[in-house]
């Protein structure tokens, strides 16, 4: 039996048991890690340098691929270092830390991905307003907004959790550090404060759901209305992506928090976390790419540029001129 102020480090689930799989694992999340990286960059890069994708639309996703960014650096890095060197040891303010970045992160973009189903909502439904309610000022608010809350959602969710006095020994069920394998750790009935935090929290998720929901129902049924083919489906091409990412994002987090305690186990446990914490965030830019023509016309263009640049200077070195872009 121990407090939290005896507690110097917390002990993650391992990946794996055998040095071979915790290997593979390793290999497995660098791979992701790399293409979550390079996919993200890319987006990031090219909504910020391309001045023809200086929209709402386009602002909105180089927000929410900074968030993907930071739910990957958040957790991988950590499992890759312990699968590494055989370890499952992390700092008390290491957990903390990560805890707080996790929640912020992931706060963050379902805050993004309902701001973005706004969006949609107006482009579709309100097209004559869109420049006065989607104007450059209002987007800066609304991501300045979505950014503060998860950073408050989080410093209350840390802050809580870790006043808790742990007794239950030092040993987490996950591979990173999460709410509920921490408040497992608890023996005091000040738990029950974090509780309801969680269920405030949840409920203000459930709200931001219905909202998605409500906003597609709208958006469908106006689609509907539209008399010609081909704009039926470039409305739907715009909706197809963010719908697939929302989907994606609320059903494997939903799971892994709500599933029933009778299906639970800790492999079960540790598939789900990868599942919403690993795999959307790497998903995510190819999703939007795939049905968004003229992102990856910026893509390519930057990239066709980038090799042309790097040829011609390559050239003027061999031939011993200076290079000049």
């Amino acid at each position: 039996m121990s407090n939290s102020s005896s507690i110097s480090q917390f002990l993650l689930l391992p990946l794996a048991d055998t040095r071979q799989l915790q290997l593979l694992h390793l290999w497995l999340f660098l791979g992701i890690s790399l293409a979550a990286l390079l996919g993200n960059g890319l987006i990031i890069s090219t909504v910020a340098c391309d001045h023809h994708l200086h929209t709402p639309m386009h602002f909105f996703l180089l927000n929410l691929s900074l968030t993907d960014l930071g739910c990957i650096c958040t957790t991988v890095p950590k499992a890759m270092h312990n699968s590494l060197w055989h370890t499952t040891a992390i700092s008390y303010m290491g957990c903390a830390a990560q805890l707080f970045f996790f929640v912020s992160f992931m706060s963050t973009e379902f805050s993004l991905l309902t701001i973005m189903c706004y969006d949609r909502y107006v482009a579709i439904c309100k097209p004559l307003h869109y420049g006065t309610l989607l104007g450059s000022r209002a987007c800066a608010h609304m991501a300045a907004a979505a950014w503060a809350s998860g950073f408050l959602n989080a410093l209350l969710h840390t802050a809580n959790t870790f006043s808790l006095p742990l007794c239950k020994g030092n040993i987490l069920g996950q591979f990173f550090c999460e709410i509920p394998q921490i408040l497992k750790l608890s023996c005091s009935h000040s738990y029950l404060r974090e509780l309801r935090l969680l269920v405030a929290s949840v409920f203000l998720f459930m709200g931001c759901f219905i909202f998605i929901v409500f906003s597609y129902v709208q958006i469908f049924r106006a689609v509907l209305r539209i008399p010609s083919e081909q704009g039926r489906h470039k409305a739907f091409s715009t909706c197809l992506p963010h719908l697939s990412v929302v989907s994606l994002f609320i059903s494997t987090s939903f799971f892994a928090y709500l599933k029933p305690p009778t299906i639970s186990s800790a492999s079960l446990d540790l598939a789900l976390s990868v599942l919403y914490s690993v795999i959307p965030p790497s998903l995510n830019p190819l999703i939007y790419s795939l049905r968004n023509q003229e992102l990856m016309d910026a893509v390519r263009k930057m990239m066709t540029g980038c090799f042309s640049a790097g040829r011609d200077c390559l050239l003027c070195s061999v031939s011993d001129t200076q290079c000049i872009s």
